[in-house]
């Protein structure tokens, strides 16, 4: 169903080819993405890009963070729109005030820089920039990971917030220009089929050999005209699991149509490639073949036919528990016991989010759920439609009351279903969820308190085929059921009663509202002309999510609160993080202080002169984690380590540019090591790095320094590879913010 071609292809006629009209280097400005790129960059050089955004968005979970950074760095007034949403931080009883807290700085924030905010539970964040915000050959910077607006022609960037700090001061994002890999569309789905269904497809083919790592997807080709803008959208937010860095599709009447529903019809333009344009290399998929598919905890490209899953459900769940019991060994997951001689059934089905709760999925599980009930014993269903809008006519065309009355609890708009802040299941539990990831915990369970439960994605007509059979896991191409799309009626007027539109009247007068959680970045200090650093987490999973490095779910009421959201930091992976890392950093408090060093003198008399290393040598943590960074674009899993006096990270790669562009917008050094070097070093040991300020300085990329372990000192080369000189001057000076407050002077 989906194929994989890593060579070069040409685009000659509307379909792939081995012979272009012209040399590759002429014909890859032919690409749409090459076009919007250049737009955008105000570097004279096309292959080293520094791109402006037309728009932002952030939700409340990050965007106090921004705001507040960003007032420290001079920010006067937001100079693009910049939308606010209240779509994540929304369940308002959770930590007393802080969360409405937060809203309601969002709110004066919008006011006195001139933004606009959209109050709680009126729209998921991307919900909203699809509706109100996505143009044909824009750009759009997003702080959260799933930014994706490519199938209404826009090419959109999922960022940490420091990013969005960048472009509020006027400055730029700065890439490399990326590889683009054609995505080929051919075929129709047949009924049943999803897109959760495509996209689950397409994350299983390309996610674990990083096939699309860091490119950009344009999506084309003769199935185009066979998939609704729901389904295109639905598959496109899901390319952020790929690890693509954006995405971009052809536009065609349907695309136009949307934008004449959103009642926005100057948005629209046609965007196609120039005949003959090359890729790098091409994804073929063949729509005609696409099953209903499943993705097992714990992780998208866990991925199944619901069909193989259902043929090899004892030998494929014994799998994922034994994944549980490695990684969380308080907990025991008990997922065999889901089968049954009549099928694996589920306790949970959702159906949510930006890629769930879209008008589309919705009308069409209720479709399948006419005149059924979900059952009356442990399964239960809840849906979320995606935006009040959305919500509003699925209610006038009498979806709502048919899902209703089939036992399914419809619930506002709001994220918590895919970051565990909401339908938390029971202890070993399995929830079936067409939502974006299936990370552990991202269902809210506590491991390391002995709770887990599992989360399986599916496409929302799968999930509403098994809510019709009580629970038990079923493909919606196995049943018959009756489905005529509905048009889509966009009622802008229940938001022009209730959000704030503040773009353009900037009020300086307005006082920001900051509620007793909203708290000031901790003092951080300039790179010193030596660093050591002391390994407080060595992790040697495969990949390590953003999710294992700062949790999600009820940290989430924490994000105002550097201090108070550092003391989570790892805590679902290595409890014992925390408080080595406080350890050091009281060290290097003692360093900068005067104070008591003894056991830091100890490990530099291994390299050096103590006394003389103590003057110039900065003691810090360090994270060593095989590939990091995988998932959420949450700055936090950086700052956190910051705040606790990490200094850097180790690794092999980088699991997203996002995250490495945290770690180095914090302040963190990024450095990688070599694929043969064997990292069999301990919590505990040391790293010294001579030099580190110079060879940062000076973009020294190869850089030899020393590991202090119980076998003694041993060399190691470290590299830190293609840093902007903006990305060096934010290092030396500690942080982003201290970059900005250095350009004040």
């Amino acid at each position: 169903m989906i194929q994989l071609h890593e060579q070069g292809v040409f685009l000659v006629d509307g379909k792939p080819c081995d012979q272009g009209l012209e040399p590759k280097e002429e014909a890859k400005k032919k690409t749409i993405a090459y076009g919007i790129l250049q737009a955008h960059n105000r570097s004279e050089d096309p292959e080293k890009l520094q791109i402006t955004f037309d728009a932002m968005v952030s939700h409340d979970i990050t965007y106090v963070g921004i705001i507040q950074t960003a007032r420290g760095s001079g920010l006067k007034e937001f100079p693009m729109p910049y939308a606010m949403t209240n779509c994540h931080n929304s369940l308002c009883a959770v930590g007393g005030t802080i969360n409405e807290d937060d809203h309601v700085f969002g709110l004066s924030a919008a006011k006195k820089y001139g933004g606009i905010y959209v109050p709680a539970n009126m729209s998921v964040i991307h919900s909203y920039a699809r509706e109100e915000m996505a143009k044909c050959g824009a750009m759009i910077l997003g702080s959260d990971s799933h930014t994706r607006y490519g199938a209404l022609g826009t090419m959109a960037v999922g960022e940490g917030g420091p990013e969005l700090v960048k472009q509020l001061l006027k400055n730029t994002w700065d890439l490399n220009y990326p590889e683009v890999v054609l995505v080929y569309l051919t075929g129709k789905p047949r009924k049943g089929i999803g897109p959760h269904d495509v996209a689950i497809s397409l994350v299983k083919a390309t996610f674990a050999n990083g096939f699309v790592k860091n490119k950009v997807l344009e999506f084309a080709g003769p199935g185009l005209k066979y998939l609704p803008i729901d389904f295109r959208n639905g598959i496109d937010v899901m390319t952020t699991e790929t690890t693509c860095v954006s995405s971009i599709w052809e536009t065609d009447e349907i695309t136009e149509g949307f934008f004449k529903a959103h009642q926005r019809p100057d948005d629209y333009k046609k965007l196609q490639a120039g005949n003959g344009a090359y890729y790098d290399s091409m994804i073929t998929i063949d729509l005609d073949k696409q099953e209903s598919m499943i993705a097992l905890p714990f992780h998208p490209s866990n991925a199944y036919t619901i069909h193989e899953f259902q043929a090899n459900a004892k030998e494929i769940l014994a799998g994922v528990e034994a994944e549980a019991a490695k990684k969380f060994p308080k907990a025991h997951m008990d997922l065999q016991s889901k089968v049954h001689e009549d099928g694996v059934y589920a306790e949970q089905g959702i159906i949510a989010g930006c890629s769930g709760g879209m008008f589309d999925s919705i009308d069409e599980a209720s479709c399948i759920l006419k005149d059924k009930s979900t059952g009356n014993s442990y399964f239960s269903m809840s849906v979320y439609p995606t935006s009040v809008p959305v919500s509003l006519e699925l209610t006038k065309i009498g979806a709502t009351q048919t899902l209703m009355e089939a036992g399914v609890v419809i619930k506002p708009s709001f994220c918590g279903p895919c970051f565990g802040a909401g339908d938390v299941p029971a202890n070993n539990g399995l929830s079936l969820r067409h939502t974006t990831r299936n990370f552990p915990n991202r269902e809210g369970s506590k491991p390391g308190e002995g709770q887990i439960s599992g989360v399986a994605l599916m496409d929302a007509r799968s999930i509403a085929a098994t809510a019709a059979n009580g629970g038990r896991i079923t493909a919606a191409t196995d049943i018959d059921y009756e489905y005529t799309p509905h048009e889509y009626h966009f009622d802008k007027e229940v938001y022009n009663k209730r959000l704030y539109y503040g773009f353009g009247k900037a009020d300086p007068s307005v006082e920001l509202i900051l509620g007793p959680n909203i708290t000031d970045w901790p003092k951080m200090y300039a790179l010193t002309d030596n660093i050591m650093l002391k390994l407080a987490a060595v992790i040697h999973d495969p990949v390590t999510t953003t999710d294992e490095l700062i949790p999600s779910g009820e940290t989430s009421s924490l994000r105002s609160n550097p201090l108070k959201l550092s003391e989570y930091a790892l805590s679902r992976r290595c409890p014992e993080y925390v408080g080595k890392s406080k350890a050091i950093a009281a060290q290097e408090k003692a360093r900068r202080e005067g104070g008591d060093v003894t056991a830091l003198k100890e490990a530099l008399a291994k390299v050096g002169d103590a006394d003389e290393l103590l003057k110039n040598t900065q003691f810090g943590s360090c994270v060593f984690a095989n590939k990091p960074g995988d998932g959420s674009a949450r700055e936090q899993a950086a700052s956190c380590q910051k705040v606790l006096g990490g200094f850097a990270n180790i690794c092999y790669e980088f699991a997203t540019k996002r995250y490495r562009s945290n770690c180095i917008n914090w302040g963190i050094l990024p450095f990688t090591i070599d694929p043969e070097t064997k990292f069999d070093y301990e919590e505990d040991d040391y790293v010294f790095v001579p030099g580190i300020r110079k060879a940062v300085a000076e973009g020294i990329e190869d850089i030899p320094a020393k590991v202090i372990c119980k076998d003694g000192v041993k060399d190691i080369m470290l590299h830190i590879k293609g840093l902007t000189e903006d990305e060096k001057t934010i290092i030396l000076e500690g942080c982003l913010m201290n970059f900005y407050a250095a350009k004040l002077k």
